[in-house]
């Protein structure tokens, strides 16, 4: 853990010496579409784990009371839908955002 937290206090540290280091005289870069990526890549990702976490947790209660299958999968269905909905807003404000 300590590792880890000296890990971070350099990212950090360097993120904040960036400006030092910094060439007056070149072009702007243009990190728009790089960061536009990163994000869309976050959301799909976290959304798979959620959605594989509902379903796990589906399948864990119907195979303990397999009567209640109606009322779970209509609500794993609107689970999905939801944690669908937020990779696919994420895509939408990515097509807003990059030109």
């Amino acid at each position: 853990m300590r590792k880890l937290q000296y890990l971070f206090m350099t990212l950090a540290a360097l993120c904040f010496a960036m400006p030092a280091f910094a060439d007056g005289g070149s072009a702007p870069i243009n990190l728009v579409p790089i960061g536009a990526g990163i994000g869309m890549a976050l959301a799909a990702g976290l959304c798979g784990l959620g959605q594989g976490k509902a379903t796990a947790s589906a399948t864990e209660a119907l195979a303990r009371n397999p009567g209640a299958r109606a009322g779970i999968q209509l609500l794993l269905v609107l689970g999905l839908a939801f944690i669908e909905s937020l990779t696919l807003f994420t895509l939408v404000i990515i097509f807003a955002k990059v030109k």
